[in-house]
């Protein structure tokens, strides 16, 4: 049992690790080396309300907290990362947004399918030119009537090969710097709407990650998200939910990769006994399972802070940098525990180690989360 969770938190964890103990595990590996997108799997868990954790009731979703929600992306991605980065993205900067500054109507229009997994959700956000300064974009979206005319060159987009529902940030005022971006809903299937090649990804192989281009793309004025001039500030506020996604997501990987780390080292013998006497490998497993359950209760921290309505973009900066730093961390030394073996696709280390780098980049990366934090305490 973990620390400080209620009996509902671990009805919902147990429920959600037998599932993936049931569906994902037998085929993580699998997926990763194929690069292949798991329907068969996704649909069930579209049933079981894994698409619309937090989304209300009456929407589709399953209506459970934020405390719920990050254990949920933790037990996914202790089974496949690449999922349960597909599953976090979806919730939390997809559908989120839609649910907290969305229109009845656009709630009402997009809101069910996206919880009840039926469609995918993307963001879309990053370009060539534009990365950690979010400022930069250059996709734009000119009114034409009861229409925008968008054009977009989005890379890198999470779900991109898979989505179906995709929120787009777009400068509708070119002269007005950040001001001048707003969030608007594309759907997939619009004339000029083009899915780029996947990229061939070191790690989060099972997510179909790629390029979406808007050429002259006709979008309805209603899809507008909130106020002309507001995506930055829709952006940044589901950027502060994705970070716990992303965070419990590091987590997950490090709790499968401790996992494997303690399993090898009981039954691998060296010198007559298992390696697990040996005190060098009692200091590693140490460390890890001191990194992942400190990464553990910062998540846990500012997911209780979102669901006590408190301003919690601060600790989730923390929880994101230091679960992420402990991903990379923990997986290290899961390799080194198994030795040269670790560095063998026979044992699912190499693939933590490869889906673990990856947490330190998106969703803003680890420089970023330090310049946040270190504002906040300095009081900036």
């Amino acid at each position: 049992m973990i620390p400080l969770l209620q009996p509902r938190h671990e009805a919902v964890r147990r429920a959600v690790r037998d599932f993936c103990d049931r569906e994902l595990v037998p085929i993580a590996a699998e997926i990763d080396a194929e690069a292949r997108f798991p329907w068969e799997v996704i649909e069930k868990m579209g049933r079981l309300g894994l698409f619309g954790v937090s989304a209300p009731r009456e929407l589709g979703g399953a209506g459970l907290d934020a405390v719920s929600y990050v254990l949920t992306i933790e037990e996914i991605s202790r089974a496949s990362a690449a999922i349960g980065l597909c599953v976090t993205v979806h919730n939390s900067v997809a559908l989120y947004p839609i649910l907290a500054f969305g229109t009845d109507e656009q709630k009402q229009r997009f809101a069910p399918a996206l919880a009840r997994g039926e469609k995918i959700g993307a963001f879309c956000l990053t370009e060539p030119n534009a990365g950690s300064d979010a400022g930069a974009i250059e996709a734009t979206a000119v009114r034409d009537g009861d229409h925008f005319v968008v054009n977009a060159n989005k890379v890198y987009v999470t779900n991109g090969g898979v989505a179906d529902t995709c929120l787009f940030f777009v400068r509708t005022d070119p002269q007005a710097g950040r001001k001048g971006i707003s969030a608007i809903i594309v759907e997939r299937g619009a004339p000029g709407f083009a899915v780029g090649d996947l990229e061939d990804l070191c790690g989060m192989r099972a997510n179909q990650v790629s390029s979406i281009r808007l050429t002259d793309c006709r979008v309805p004025a209603e899809n507008l998200l909130g106020k002309p001039g507001a995506g930055l500030r829709i952006g940044l506020d589901a950027l502060d939910t994705g970070r716990i996604g992303i965070a419990a997501q590091a987590v997950g990987i490090c709790a499968a990769a401790l996992e494997a780390a303690v399993r090898y080292a009981k039954q691998r013998r060296q010198f007559g006994v298992p390696i697990a006497s040996h005190q060098a490998i009692q200091m590693m497993i140490a460390d890890m399972a001191t990194r992942t359950e400190a990464a553990r209760l910062l998540v846990l921290r500012a997911a209780e802070q979102k669901d006590a309505g408190e301003n919690f973009g601060p600790a989730a900066a923390m929880a994101k940098l230091f679960a992420a730093e402990a991903a990379s961390y923990v997986t290290d030394l899961a390799i080194q525990v198994h030795g040269g073996y670790g560095y063998s696709k026979s044992y699912h280390v190499e693939r933590f180690y490869r889906d673990a780098r990856v947490t330190r980049i998106y969703e803003g990366t680890s420089e970023v989360h330090r310049m946040v934090i270190a504002r906040t305490a300095l009081g900036q």
